[in-house]
């Protein structure tokens, strides 16, 4: 791209950096952003995604997550896949509750009726059934909806490979 900039437009730039201290800072900061994407893209793609790989691992460690969501269960029977249920619940929830803090994303109880303003946040509100007309909308809410509100995903080690969810177990006799 800086190739495609006139030899007095890059003049201009230069001089604009040395007169105005703000700006010279806004394209540091720029320069430091463009630095970091292309480092992150230059990632292979288990260093770029570590975070979700590690959250994956800790689900399988805690709740055997993997194991229950890949398993075929249509042989087994409903009290089975509920006990096991269980078991992945509580590992699963403890995993969530380590790596985040979570609020509703609205403030209503579910099945109280609710009034949606005009200009409502579509990310945190989502509508659904006979949606025509314009706001304000009227309906009852279905799902408070979650919001994080910390994140506490610990460092990844280089020396960890984040694709291993979970080693093969060997157990010696």
């Amino acid at each position: 791209m800086g190739e495609n900039i006139r030899f007095l437009d890059r003049i201009k730039l230069a001089w604009r950096v040395l007169i105005h201290g703000s700006y010279a800072s806004d394209v540091v900061e720029g320069l430091s952003e463009l630095q970091a994407k292309r480092a992150k893209a230059a990632m292979p793609p288990e260093r770029a995604h570590a975070s979700a790989l590690v959250l994956l691992s800790a689900l399988q460690r805690e709740g055997r997550f993997i194991d229950f969501i890949r398993q075929d269960v249509t042989g087994f029977s409903d009290e089975d896949i509920g006990a096991a249920g269980r078991i992945v619940h509580a590992g699963c929830r403890k995993v969530l509750d380590q790596f985040f803090k979570f609020q509703p994303a609205s403030s209503g109880s579910e099945g109280q009726a609710l009034t949606v303003p005009a200009g409502f946040d579509a990310q945190r509100i989502r509508l659904t059934g006979n949606v025509t007309g314009q706001p304000p909308f009227r309906g009852t809410l279905k799902h408070h909806g979650w919001v994080v509100t910390d994140i506490h995903v610990p460092e990844i080690s280089e020396a960890l490979d984040p694709r291993v969810a979970a080693p093969a177990e060997v157990e010696l006799a």
